[in-house]
Order: structure tokens, then sequence, then C-alpha cells
């Protein structure tokens, strides 16, 4: 009997131990240290509302996000969730995109991905094809307990990597009524097969998952850089493009991996053996992808449209039920990153802005379907 009541009030221990520690979990996960002066790599419109936000997802974690109102608004509006580019923070690209389509009458969220930015998730730079598509849904879980959002009126807009992500909760959530992927990557595809496929074999594969084994065991925490810097005088032009935005005074930002050191090296290990897209064939709500013409990338968005609406007869996957919501948009003279905020006539964001993000097209596009 005292074996007993000693081994109860050594369970007791342990679970009270476990409960304080969770419980300090808890408070820490709630407590972000969010900036409140603006320091996005864009002016403030003066059309629109600002707030700092955040939000919980399924699995515990809390993200940081900046939500942007149209000034004056009245009544229930259409919602946008926002992020990317992959790697990004909600001060650069997606906050751009959230402020503009808010001045056009949306109610719209830019959102730090989970490990990322300002929201929560230990160790950082780490992602999940789970977790990073729990992220789009629990953003649209927050808008739809806004008191001035229609919840039968949601949309998301997934840039460059997040485009791959914002088809895949589409694909998941029939609450998102239409999806944009602009300059998107499906970041499980060329984690899996090296661009253009270069790198789609087995033999390729099982060299790369041996490197991340060992890497694994040498440091785990180590970061495997964010965009090459100093930047080669031979690298190729989409390189030269991202070191462009991320690295000069046009898009740096101190809280960005790819403008700092990068995701952690085995941070996007889980991506290698997933696969985003497929079954996008299956979304019935509207997708609109858009492109640009001269984007290393564009084949991303080429064949994510394609697949989407035709599917994969020959291999027994049926074409999309409802295919005439789908647009494939391609931008004439964009490159990649002329889509992640307009792009400039010279380097280091100077020169005349191109405005190639077609602003009005997409206010279109979520007007027409989020009714």
């Amino acid at each position: 009997m005292k074996k007993l009541v000693l081994s109860l009030m050594f369970v007791a221990g342990v679970l009270t131990a476990c409960n304080k520690e969770n419980n300090k979990n808890e408070e820490d996960m709630t407590k972000l240290e969010l900036t409140q002066e603006w320091d996005k790599v864009f002016p403030l419109s003066d059309k629109v509302n600002h707030q700092k936000v955040t939000f919980e997802t399924q699995y515990g974690l809390i993200l940081a996000a900046d939500l942007y109102t149209p000034k004056d608004a009245q009544g229930k509006m259409a919602a946008l969730a926002v992020s990317g580019p992959f790697g990004a923070t909600k001060e650069q690209s997606s906050g751009l995109y959230a402020m503009r389509m808010a001045e056009r009458g949306f109610v719209a969220l830019a959102f730090d991905p989970s490990f990322t930015g300002e929201s929560s998730g230990e160790p950082r730079r780490t992602a999940s094809p789970d977790i990073n598509t729990e992220d789009f849904m629990a953003a649209v879980d927050f808008l739809s307990g806004l008191e001035n959002v229609d919840a039968e009126k949601i949309g998301i807009i997934g840039i460059c990597g997040w485009g791959g992500i914002a088809l895949n909760a589409a694909a998941a959530d029939t609450r998102i009524k239409a999806t944009v992927a602009s300059t998107m990557y499906d970041m499980t595809r060329v984690s899996g097969n090296g661009y253009f496929d270069s790198e789609d074999k087995e033999e390729s594969r099982h060299a790369a998952r041996e490197a991340m084994a060992k890497q694994r065991l040498a440091d785990p925490m180590a970061m495997a850089g964010g965009v090459v810097d100093p930047l080669p005088a031979d690298a190729p032009q989409f390189v030269k493009d991202y070191y462009d935005y991320y690295k000069t005074e046009r898009g740096y930002h101190k809280r960005s991996g790819n403008s700092n050191d990068g995701w952690r090296a085995i941070g996007t290990q889980a991506y290698t053996n997933a696969r985003f897209l497929y079954y996008t064939n299956e979304i019935r709500s509207a997708v609109l992808v858009m492109h640009g013409e001269k984007a290393h990338s564009r084949y991303f968005g080429e064949d994510a449209y394609k697949y989407m609406v035709e599917g994969k007869p020959a291999a027994g996957i049926k074409p999309n039920p409802v295919p005439e919501n789908k647009q494939l948009l391609i931008i004439p003279g964009a490159s990649h990153c002329d889509l992640y905020d307009g792009g400039y006539t010279e380097l280091v964001g100077k020169g005349e802005p191109k405005n190639l993000i077609p602003w009005d097209t997409l206010a279109e596009f979520f007007t027409k379907y989020l009714k």
C-alpha cells in the first residue's frame, strides 16, 4: 500500500510538472512580441485602416498578422487572407497585396506563417505541408469570426511558394470561395524533383535524403542561408531578381528569412515526400492562376492550371467538374519578382514603377466570385 501511495504521488508530481510546463508554453505562445510601429517595405495607404492581430491554428500555434480594412467601410464585407512568398514576411509582398485589396473594398489579412516572422513556433523557419496548409485555414477561421466580415465571402491569395499552398488549402477547405495563386511555386514539386524536374529520379532523391539525414545528425539547427550574398557575377537572371528584391532597400526586411539566413537546412525535409496539388482537379470554387511571361517559375503555374482543369485522364484522374471558373492569366513582360511589388525599370527598386500587378483585375475576380 505504501508503495502504491508513493507511486501515485510520483505520478501526480509528474503530471503537475507537465501541466505547469504546458501552461507556461501556452502563456508564452499568447505573448507574441509584435512590432507596433510601421516597418513595412511599402508606405501605408491613406485609404485603409491597419491593426496588428493574432490568431491560433489547430496546431496550437499563434500567428501574427496585419489586418487592413477600407476606411469608412460599413456593413459586412468580403475578406481575403494573404501569405507569401515562401521565406518572406507580411512586411513584404503579402502585406502590399493585402493593403491594395483593402483599398478596393476588401477586409484583408496578411499573416506570417507558423515558425516565421512574428508568429510562434520553434524551431524557427521550419516548413510543414500540413501546418502551412492549416495556416491558411486558420486565417479563414479568424476572418469568419470578425463582425465586419461575411463568412460566406472569403478568399485567399498565395504568392510564390504560398501559391501552391493556397491551392492545397482551396482543395481542402470549401469555405474558401475564391483563390489567387500569384507567381506560384509548387514547393513540394521543386523540393522533390529540382528545378524543371531535372532531378526527378530515384538516384537524385536518394542522394538528397542521405545528405539530409547526415545534416540532422551533424547540426539539425543549422541555417541554409537566404538569397545568395554577395551576388556572383554569373548568377542566373532569376537569382539576380531575387537579390534585387530581398537584399536591397527595395524589399529587405530584418525578419525575412530570404533577406537573411534563410530556412533551417532540414526545414523543408517534409516537403520532398509530399505533393500539394493532388486533389486540385476537384476544386469547385473559383481559381485565378497569375504568372509572369518571363518568370523562370512560369511552368509551375501553367502546369498547376492545366492539371486543375484537365486532370490526368490517362491516369484515371478526372477533369475538374467546374472548369468554367478557373483562369490562367499571363502578365506580358513580367518576371517572377515583378509580381512581388509590380517591378521597377531599374535595379534596387529605382527608376519608374512598372506596375505589373493588375490590382483591379484581382478585385474584379474576387468581386465576381465572392458574392
